[in-house]
């Protein structure tokens, strides 16, 4: 099977199917039809992506989802003759002729139309014909139809698609106003009667009237009907306004979430300076005021190990490497998780051992970092055992400053050996921190963290959501064994970007593509005990990379775009704010519509931001809380600050 078919067998499965088009026609049409030879050349990377993307013209190609759930919903079959309303790059119109026995497709713009003809021409698919014209008036030529299909909304049905219609012909079109549409079946039922019921809530481009020439423009006022209130006037309503971070009464706001056993603290870049000042102020007041004992993070574990030593009073390990040196330095090695640090160990300073907070990382990345702290581990503690454990290690030795490579040799050289011995090496270490105190427990921490690590990098070439939820669930199970370790009245903030602590099941990472994350499995796990705040912008900068590996850059982040959520609370005109979604009924309800969230993590891609850095999501089910700053900054690498009481390398050695 060639990529691009194993790609579409993969949307089919994942995006269609799933959601409950059965056909075995409708399925098998999608699988047939390359949907990358009718996307823009510089958009063929997201083709099978499960959202629409631009075309031109203001136009776009409807997301497979949508264009299946129609054709489902006109019940076609062979033998029927099919009209398309706003053929665009002509995709829908290409997997109709698939299906049914005739398609006919009208576009507006003249220079769609031809290229659209031209596509399926290429694709020797003869029974389909694309024609410009004026959709609104259908094609009464060749009328009558078994079915028609509109690809753009229209405030009313328009009577000629209707009579159009064969008797028991059906027309599936999008009825309503800009933000939200009712996807409608109208079924001719005689001569002079039609029946309709409304499908799903959809969103589509206006259906408008008359005809583009190739060489034309023509544009369409925008205008929105007027509400009682709008909705970014309701959450100025319910927001909570915060001043300064620098200001106490920053930090205050969120006593309301003291009770939780866990508060996981988001953000939706990882380069932004005050999402990290606002994560530390919240994270510094939950610890000296409520109980928080443990910091955990996204963040690698024998990294966060050294400075989890430093904070409590301990000396350094001989030896030990500076840590957090990998790409991207900048997420951990900069001054707000310096002064994070100070402010830690000087809370620290007159607590016991069982009442000091700690800082933990949750991720699976540093493999072999995590390699030598349990040999280092047994080197003191047990010699002997060291040696098993190097035997064990020796088949991910080759790959440690590189271990993304072992996935490839897993698949090609029947390394599934290797898991058992270090799954067996992570039992032997677990059961040894249930009998011993001290270092055995993060020595068995990190006995966890290669299990993991050698799943994560040998499926992840398997693509799917695999290797996503490999990873999430180490965290998750981390964090559980942070909380069972530190006893029943310990309590946790964890700081992670939205996409892990935001609940997959309220995004199309978990309705699509069958991920999950820590904060689902956290609610999971402890119900009300948790608590998830994201965290979102506007515009302004931020620290990141082109490609993975590369220099850290200060890009300008793009205006959040006018279907978010982010334009929501930006169109509130309040700097910053913290906002409870679902504390209000009416709130929530009106929230509730599915809208696109930006998230951008160590790689930003402003060129192509729509399609690598936003998703769906329905916030008030994906969050408890959301802190808005309007305006934002990059987030800079770290300088050298001296503190007093503590040596000058402290907290990263240098």
């Amino acid at each position: 099977m060639s990529g691009g078919a194993t790609a579409r067998a993969r949307m089919v499965e994942r995006q269609i199917a799933r959601r409950g088009v059965t056909d075995r026609r409708v399925l098998d049409a999608f699988r047939e039809v390359p949907r990358e030879d009718f996307v823009p050349e510089g958009l063929r990377e997201f083709t099978y992506r499960d959202g629409p993307l631009p075309i031109g013209e203001g136009q776009t190609i409807s997301q497979p989802w949508i264009v299946a759930s129609m054709i489902d919903a006109a019940e076609i079959g062979p033998g029927d003759r099919v009209l398309e309303v706003g053929a665009g790059s002509g995709y829908a119109a290409a997997v109709l002729s698939r299906i049914a026995d005739e398609v006919f497709a009208i576009e507006r713009h003249g220079k769609l139309a031809r290229e659209a003809s031209e596509r399926i021409e290429a694709l020797g698919y003869g029974n389909c014909t694309v024609l410009a014209g004026d959709g609104m008036e259908g094609l009464p030529a060749e009328a009558p139809f078994d079915a028609i299909l509109v690809a753009a909304r229209s405030d009313a049905v328009p009577d000629a698609l209707q009579r159009q219609l064969k008797v028991g012909g059906r027309l599936i079109i999008p009825v309503g106003g800009e933000d939200v549409q009712q996807l409608r079946c109208i079924e001719r039922t005689s001569e002079e009667q039609w029946e309709s019921h409304d499908l799903a809530p959809v969103r589509f481009v206006p259906l408008l009237p008359g005809a583009v020439p190739e060489d034309g423009v023509r544009t369409a006022s925008d205008h929105r009907p007027a509400r009682a209130q709008s909705l970014p006037e309701l959450i100025a309503q319910h927001a909570v306004p915060l001043p300064p971070i620098d200001d106490p009464a920053f930090a205050e706001a969120f006593d309301r979430f003291a009770d939780k056993r866990v508060v996981m603290l988001g953000e939706c870049s990882h380069g932004t300076l005050e999402f990290y000042q606002a994560r530390a102020a919240i994270t510094k007041r939950l610890v000296e005021r409520h109980g928080f004992t443990i910091v955990a993070a996204e963040a690698d574990w024998p990294d966060a190990a050294v400075l989890n030593r430093a904070i409590g009073h301990q000396p350094a390990r001989e030896g030990a490497e500076r840590p957090f040196r990998r790409f991207p330095t900048w997420m951990w090695r900069n001054p707000v998780i310096a002064r994070l640090m100070h402010d830690l160990h000087a809370i620290n300073r007159d607590r016991g051992p069982e009442d000091m907070a700690g800082f933990y990382g949750l991720d699976i990345y540093n493999m072999s970092g995590s390699i030598e702290a349990v040999l280092a581990y047994l080197d003191e503690n047990d010699p002997e055992a060291a040696a098993v454990a190097r035997e064990r290690y020796g088949c991910l030795t080759p790959w440690q400053d590189d271990p993304a490579v072992y996935g490839r040799a897993a698949l090609t050289h029947g390394f599934g050996w290797c898991e058992e011995a270090v799954i067996a090496q992570c039992r032997e270490m677990l059961q040894d921190a249930l009998e011993n105190d001290g270092e055995a427990f993060g020595a068995a921490m990190n006995a966890r963290l290669v299990a993991s690590a050698e799943r994560y990098y040998r499926v992840m070439y398997y693509g799917g959501a695999d290797s996503w939820n490999l990873r999430d669930e180490h965290m998750a199970d981390t964090l559980e064994h942070l909380l069972e370790h530190g006893g029943p009245q310990a309590k946790a903030v964890v700081w992670a970007h939205n996409s892990h602590i935001g609940d997959a099941r309220a995004t199309d990472m978990g309705a699509v593509r069958g991920e999950h994350n820590i904060g689902q499995l956290a609610r999971e796990k402890w119900g009300d005990e948790v608590a998830l705040i994201g965290f979102g912008t506007h515009a302004g900068t931020v620290s990141a990379a082109t490609d993975w590996d590369g220099d850290r850059e200060v890009k300008r982040v793009l205006p959040s775009r006018s279907d978010s959520y982010e334009r929501l609370c930006h169109d509130t005109g309040i700097e910053r704010f913290l906002l409870l979604p679902g504390a209000d009924d009416a709130l929530r309800s009106r929230l509730a519509q599915p809208r696109l969230e930006r998230f951008i993590g160590v790689i930003y891609r402003p060129e192509t931001e729509r399609w690598s850095h936003y998703s769906e999501a329905v916030l008030p089910e994906q969050f408890n809380g959301y802190v808005w700053f309007d305006q934002t900054s990059a987030l800079e690498p770290a300088g050298h600050e001296p503190h007093e009481g503590v040596p000058d390398t402290f907290p990263f050695g240098s």
